[in-house]
Parts: structure tokens; C-alpha cells; sequence
């Protein structure tokens, strides 16, 4: 009978150690496939963000101004605006929201006071909005982003 002998080879050694190395270069891989995937997605959602977050927002506030004769367009020093009335202790009030400078803005002022559009409120900051009333009570809004992504709603107003 032979007994076996504990002898060590040198591919004893190697083979862990060159797995190991195979395990970790795959694993680096794998991470940077997946930072360059998500790194992506950040970019595109970024991207499509400020137009369409300017047009929700403009939406929503034309829902909760949802009255009779609440919501028009008109112009506010020299820009287009979707003015939006309210009565308030029997003074009649607007919120006018419009593009001035970059930026989509709003203003809560009292009916018949002269402002300045850069007194209203930063919203966002876009390149172009462009307000359209398609029908009685139907409007379209388009914006476009920084990045020139162009977005576009139509609201409609329940009460008229």
C-alpha cells in the first residue's frame, strides 16, 4: 500500500489567486457597465425635466383655478401670459404666469396694478413657452427646455 504524500504545487497556489483576479476584474466590469447605464438615465430624465415639470405645473394650476371666467390669456408687459383671476375679500386679483428672461415666472398681483415682469417669481428655467387657445376653454402650452427638448399639454377648462 502507498501512502499518498502532501506534496504542494506551485498550480495550488496560482489557481485561486488567477480565479480571484478573474472574479474581480469581472466585478469592476459590471459596475462601470451599470454607472454608465444609470449615468444615462440621470442625463435623459434631467433633460426632459424642466419642460415637461413647467408644463404639469402650469396644468395644475389652471385645475385648481377651475372657475367660471378664471382663466384666460392676455399679455402682462409685453409678454404672453395665462392670467388666471380670483376674488379676494371682494377685490378682484391675478396670478399671471409667463416667460420672461429664461425663466418661466409668476406674479400674484392685484387686478389694475402696473408691474414689471421681472418682479414675478422664478419657476423654472426654460428657453421658450409658447401659450395657444385652440377653442373656448382649450388651451395649448409648449415649452422647450435648455437642452432645446421641446414638450407640449392641452388643458381644458371644465367651467365655463
Amino acid at each position: 500500500m502507498k501512502f499518498m504524500s502532501n506534496r504542494n504545487h506551485m498550480i495550488d497556489f496560482i489557481f485561486p489567486v488567477v480565479l480571484l483576479f478573474v472574479f474581480a476584474i469581472s466585478a469592476l466590469v459590471v459596475i462601470l457597465f451599470a454607472a454608465n447605464v444609470y449615468e444615462g438615465a440621470v442625463k435623459d430624465s434631467a433633460r426632459n425635466d424642466a419642460a415637461r415639470t413647467s408644463l404639469s405645473y402650469v396644468a395644475e394650476k389652471i385645475h385648481a383655478a377651475d372657475r367660471k371666467d378664471a382663466v384666460s390669456i392676455g399679455k402682462f408687459d409685453g409678454c404672453n401670459a395665462i392670467v388666471i383671476s380670483d376674488e379676494i375679500n371682494g377685490e378682484k386679483y391675478n396670478t399671471y404666469i409667463y416667460y420672461y428672461d429664461g425663466q418661466l415666472r409668476e406674479l400674484f398681483a392685484k387686478a389694475g396694478t402696473n408691474f414689471s415682469a421681472s418682479n414675478g417669481s422664478e419657476i423654472i428655467e426654460i428657453s421658450a413657452f409658447e401659450i395657444e387657445k385652440k377653442t373656448d376653454g382649450i388651451y395649448r402650452f409648449t415649452c422647450t427646455g435648455k437642452d432645446g427638448e421641446e414638450a407640449s399639454t392641452v388643458v381644458g377648462v371644465r367651467s365655463r
